[in-house]
């Protein structure tokens, strides 16, 4: 399985992770000329190549009317503009259409967390325009590269986000800074003796976007890494690196628990399923079986993980009328999956994603679909269509 590696040592920034995945291609100066033929409004991109304590990596600059975005300043003295004119801007980027999609649902993760913060509706978020458009462009650049390498599976370390404070037009603010908070909620973060704010609001938000799942790296056959350089200097080399390789098909081990009932109603045999569904089976069937004295039967199987043996076997008990249960341990092999939201004319639909194996699976949620027909008064198949 194509699998990315972020390893977030040094937090991220989006010119940090633009300039990683940069060195993930073929050719980086090309890439970089494709970002530059977007016609981003005022925006062009630089790359250099530069080295912190010894390692050498890439550095991104993004320009706004010739103007640099302060790493040390999170806001500026020029225009304002709103949610509506950033996703305009985004709407008219000469991307493909799954880039457009990222890169709104990114930026809908920022105005998101900075509404909460400031305590008013997103659509009456103002961002200062050197700012904005600066982030504008690493989300694009981000998520334009993201569909060019289009890996399976995206893994991120746990963050480092710094600590102290960080002083931008509101004042000092504690690190990470309140929307990168919010941003990272059920995220593994940690501090640390580094002072300074180490990842930004936009780097919470590619990330949190991107991440399959937080945690160690896996066994993985490393193809190739990118660094992507930070513009400060600490102790420890300021970058995110990036892997990128192949990692083995996603197997485990599940219990299946069998007994075969011959006295027991339909009912009965259903409220026992409803049982263990709701004690965390990961499936329960039944198949119609020929037993002894020529007596029409039901053969009960419970597919569940090890660690949930016991309380399965305790509800089936409880449950049924036999006396005997049957274990198999098996191997299963599985997709990787994960659940997103997408737009739709009838609201957000939430789709399931599954990969693996060079194959890639997508089906919308059955309840959400059920949901917006009766909201809509239309069938599931108008629904399917327009998705």
């Amino acid at each position: 399985m194509k699998t990315m590696y972020i390893e977030c040592n040094m937090g991220a920034a989006g010119d940090m992770l633009t300039a990683a995945l940069l060195e993930l291609c073929p050719k980086p100066e090309a890439m970089i000329d494709k970002l530059n033929m977007l016609n981003i409004p005022n925006v062009t991109y630089r790359l250099d190549r530069t080295v912190r304590r010894g390692i050498t990596g890439t550095h991104v600059t993004v320009s706004v009317n010739g103007a640099v975005e302060n790493g040390n300043m999170h806001h500026h003295k020029h225009i304002h503009v709103g949610l509506h004119d950033i996703e305009h801007i985004i709407n008219t980027i000469n991307v493909p259409r799954k880039v457009r999609e990222d890169a709104a649902a990114v930026y809908k993760l920022i105005a998101e967390a900075e509404s909460r913060v400031h305590g008013c509706k997103m659509t009456e978020i103002h961002f200062h325009e050197v700012g904005t458009m600066d982030a504008v462009a690493d989300i694009v650049g981000v998520c334009m590269l993201m569909n060019e390498i289009n890996p399976e599976k995206v893994i991120v370390s746990p963050i480092h986000v710094g600590s102290g404070t960080v002083r931008c037009a509101h004042g000092e603010l504690p690190v990470p800074a309140p929307a990168t908070a919010l941003i990272l909620r059920d995220v593994p973060v940690y501090g640390g003796s580094i002072r300074g704010e180490l990842c930004t609001p936009t780097g919470a938000a590619l990330l949190k976007y991107f991440a399959d799942s937080f945690g160690e790296m896996p066994v993985m056959r490393v193809r190739s890494i990118g660094y992507g350089m930070g513009t400060k200097d600490f102790e420890t080399a300021n970058c995110v690196r990036i892997l990128l390789g192949e990692a083995e098909d996603k197997t485990d081990k599940i219990i299946e628990l069998k007994c075969n009932l011959d006295d027991m109603t339909g009912e009965a045999i259903g409220f026992a399923a409803g049982r263990l569904f709701d004690a965390g089976a990961l499936d329960v069937y039944t198949v119609p079986i020929g037993m002894k004295k020529s007596r029409p039967g039901i053969l009960l199987t419970c597919m569940c993980r090890e660690e949930d043996r016991e309380r399965m076997l305790e509800i089936i008990f409880r449950h049924t009328t036999t006396i005997g249960i049957r274990e198999y341990i098996c191997s299963r092999y599985v997709l990787d999956k994960k659940i997103k939201k997408i737009s739709s004319n009838y609201g957000e639909i939430r789709v399931k994603e599954s990969c693996g194996r060079g194959i890639k699976k997508i089906k919308a949620e059955y309840d959400d679909l059920e949901e917006a027909a009766i909201r809509n008064n239309i069938s599931l198949t108008d629904i399917k269509l327009d998705l």
